[in-house]
């Protein structure tokens, strides 16, 4: 009888011990992939948004690394990442023509604005043009304070500074080197001007004593875009996966989210669908 009771506890462990090893093996059959983006697509909840939906539909894990477009680029490169969602054209461009992505499609955009302290000692509300208002603010040499960290933000702040003509320096203007909402909470505890995308500033509003003091200007089009890395420059990209993910981007249900995201809370959205 004892022989017996033991058969049956034995049975019964190693049917536990087949479901534990069954489940474990399904977990780890989930394909995943790997997606570098700009911290203001991550900062803003964006994502939060879009990944879960994908994820059930494609039965995939999408793991996410938050960086500046330079690092993302340069992950891509290395082979660390499969895709990149980046806001930077030229170094799309170049980042393709150079043979390290295929696939790129442009999925949305939002703008840049000009956010600062609410006594606007530079006095940049209202100006015609962004290249005046950043000379006020360097010509007052009011606190400035820039990512730093080679984003397709600080590069769209450099370019517009070279447009201006002018170099920032000095004790006026400070680097971060960090994402745009660390940026954006040290521009406001030193009430400072800072170039950033208005998703991100909305979507961190409640943070920061900062209003937006400048926006609206052609040069401040701010556009994303999602590019495969080319799995012939590294064979263990996933191809097929990838593509599932660019083409729910792009899908009509896609684009519904990201026109739908931010309209309840902040009563318009933080991005617009590319077609629009």
């Amino acid at each position: 009888m004892k022989m017996g009771r033991n058969m049956v506890i034995c049975v019964l462990l190693s049917a536990v011990i087949c479901v534990m090893v069954f489940t474990l093996g399904c977990r780890r059959e989930i394909p995943h992939l790997v997606l570098a983006t700009t911290t203001s697509v991550e900062n803003s909840g964006l994502l939060d948004a879009l990944i879960p939906s994908f994820e059930k539909e494609a039965k995939v894990k999408v793991d996410v690394i938050a960086c500046g477009t330079g690092k993302a680029i340069r992950l891509a490169k290395n082979g660390d990442c499969d895709l990149i969602l980046v806001h930077d054209p030229e170094a799309e461009e170049r980042f393709v023509r150079e043979g390290y992505g295929v696939n790129r499609r442009s999925i949305m955009y939002n703008d840049f604005v000009i956010a600062g302290p609410e006594d606007d000692p530079a006095k940049i509300k209202g100006m015609t043009g962004v290249i005046p208002a950043l000379s006020a603010i360097a010509h007052k040499k009011a606190s400035f304070i820039s990512r730093g960290d080679d984003s397709g933000t600080h590069k769209r702040e450099r370019g517009l500074w070279e447009r201006a003509g002018l170099i920032p320096e000095g004790e006026w203007y400070q680097e971060t080197g960090q994402g745009m909402g660390a940026t954006l909470v040290i521009a406001s505890q030193k009430q400072a001007y800072c170039l950033t995308d208005r998703a991100t500033h909305l979507s961190c509003k409640d943070r920061l004593v900062l209003v937006t003091l400048y926006e609206k200007d052609r040069l401040l089009h701010n556009p994303y875009s999602i590019i495969l890395v080319n799995p012939k420059k590294h064979g263990h990209i996933k191809y097929r996966r990838g593509i599932e993910f660019i083409n729910f981007l792009i899908s009509v249900k896609g684009q519904k989210i990201i026109r739908e995201f931010g309209k309840e809370k902040f009563g318009e959205p933080l991005f617009h669908p590319i077609g629009e």
